[in-house]
This record gives C-alpha cells, sequence and structure tokens, in this order.
C-alpha cells in the first residue's frame, strides 16, 4: 500500500523520534460546529500529533455512553457529511494529520468512491471504518486506492492469529488495536489485553500500531506510549467539554489535557 499520506509521514517522524504519536478523537459538529472547530485549533496547539473526526451515527455499535452523547448532541446540530468533512479539512489546515473515523452506512449511502476522493480533496489522510470486515471490502479497497487515502481497520483482544495477518495486510496508515474488548470510555486503569495485543500484531506486520480505547491522563498515556506507535484519545476530551460551565473552560480543558497527554507519550521511552 504505497501512499505517502500525512499519517504515514506522521508515523516515519516519530519513529524517527522514538516516540508515540498522540492521536486525538473528536466528532464533528460537537459541541457545535464553530465549537469543534475552536477544539481542533486548541488540540493542534497543545501538541497532539494528529485528529480523528467522528462521523455522528445513530446507531454508533462500538461507541461508550460519553461519545454516544457527543454524537446525539452533533446530530441536534445538524452534522452531516458537509460538516465531517468541513471539520476534516479545518483539521489538516492546521499543520496535523486527519484522519475520519465513520460506520459503514454513511459511507454507503454517500457513494464509496465519492467518499473516499472528498477525503483525500480535504487533506484527509484515510478512514477508519470499525464495523467494515475486509471480506467486504472489495469496493472500498479500489477507492482508496484511487484516492491515494488510507484504510484503517480495526482489530481486537479476540482477533484471531490467522486473521491478524489477513487484516493488517489490508491496512494502510496504521492499525487500529482496541485495547480490550467492548465499547470506548476513559477507564481509570489500561487493560493489559493492550500489550499482548500489539505484541501479537508486531509478530506479524511492521507497520504502526495505535492504541484506543479507554487512555485518559498523562500516566495512561505514557503507559502506552512505551509499547504502541499511537495513542488515541477521545472519550476523555469529549467529558472534560461535557462538563465544562462553559465553551472557554471546556476549551481550556481541552487544551490542558492534550498538553499532558502530549509530555506523557514523551516520556514513555
Amino acid at each position: 500500500m504505497p501512499t505517502n499520506t500525512p499519517i504515514d509521514q506522521l508515523f516515519i517522524n516519530t519513529r524517527a523520534e522514538n516516540r508515540a504519536a498522540l492521536i486525538a478523537y473528536i466528532p464533528a459538529g460537537f459541541p457545535s460546529q464553530s465549537g469543534c472547530h475552536k477544539v481542533i485549533e486548541a488540540l493542534a496547539k497543545a501538541g497532539v500529533d494528529a485528529i480523528e473526526i467522528g462521523y455522528p451515527y445513530s446507531d454508533p455499535v462500538m461507541d461508550g455512553p460519553t461519545i454516544q452523547a457527543a454524537a446525539t448532541q452533533a446530530l441536534e446540530n445538524g452534522t452531516g457529511v458537509t460538516e465531517v468533512f468541513t471539520a476534516l479539512k479545518h483539521a489538516s489546515d492546521q499543520g496535523v494529520a486527519a484522519v475520519v473515523m465513520t460506520y459503514w452506512n454513511p459511507i454507503e449511502r454517500y457513494g464509496v468512491a465519492k467518499f473516499a476522493q472528498a477525503i483525500s480533496d480535504n487533506g484527509g489522510s484515510g478512514v477508519i471504518t470499525p464495523d467494515l470486515t475486509i471480506e467486504e471490502s472489495a469496493e472500498w479497497r479500489s477507492a482508496v486506492t484511487a484516492s491515494g487515502i488510507n484504510p484503517i481497520y480495526v482489530v481486537a483482544p479476540s482477533t484471531k492469529p490467522d486473521r491478524l495477518i489477513k487484516v493488517t495486510e489490508q491496512c494502510g496508515g496504521f492499525i487500529y488495536a482496541a485495547s480490550l474488548m467492548g465499547v470506548t470510555g476513559a477507564r481509570s486503569g489500561i487493560s493489559s489485553d493492550a500489550g499482548d495485543l500489539v505484541a501479537r500484531i508486531r509478530e506479524v506486520t511492521d507497520k504502526p500500531v495505535s492504541v484506543g480505547l479507554g487512555v485518559s491522563n498523562r500516566e495512561q498515556a505514557k503507559e502506552v506510549a512505551a509499547f504502541a506507535d499511537g495513542v488515541i484519545v477521545g472519550s476523555a476530551f469529549i467529558k472534560a467539554i461535557q462538563e465544562a460551565p462553559d465553551e472557554a473552560s471546556g476549551l481550556a480543558a481541552v487544551a490542558h489535557l492534550a498538553s499532558e497527554l502530549a509530555l506523557g507519550v514523551r516520556e514513555a521511552r
């Protein structure tokens, strides 16, 4: 998969610096359209390396209550495909690598080839598709190849060894390792499954591996960054916004958390 997207370049750079990349997740249109853009700016300024724009969806099977509530709010704010691409472009314009995370249904509804091309046109590196299996990916694979973006698949602790080889072969940009069985959400501790899963992935590929699900503070970021190429944080940022009394406090909380996590990933090795 010889692409050279911003996310491909990011992992070349972070590996040369001997550190993990910090990847932040924010749903498009949350807490509002303009608020989302301000959050993106705050994240980029505070040291986040890449931003994952969530496509708010009414039936988010992989998402925990924090992200579900944010997605519902985003949908109530009128967020659709146009707003997702606008947020993606805004992230890319800040000089960070940017990807979209979406369930398959919105891609199919928009038009598979058209969606992949729009990602590229708006500066995006690729798409994380948590509910798309490699067996059902033929149309998507040809679309991402044509538009030069990365197809990012999710593997879990339950993924069997032979399947791990098949899925990682088809990943581009990075492999998304879900660190535990279950839905997204900030947790008090990192599952030991995360390290085991990354070790298993390393046995079959040298592609970058990013760990998502559960990281919420500097210490946890440091812990995951010791063995992974990327640390993905979502629910903790959303919670910081949800618990803030107003927009300015929410942005300050996001910036503080991002700078702490950025220190965490740099302290790990």
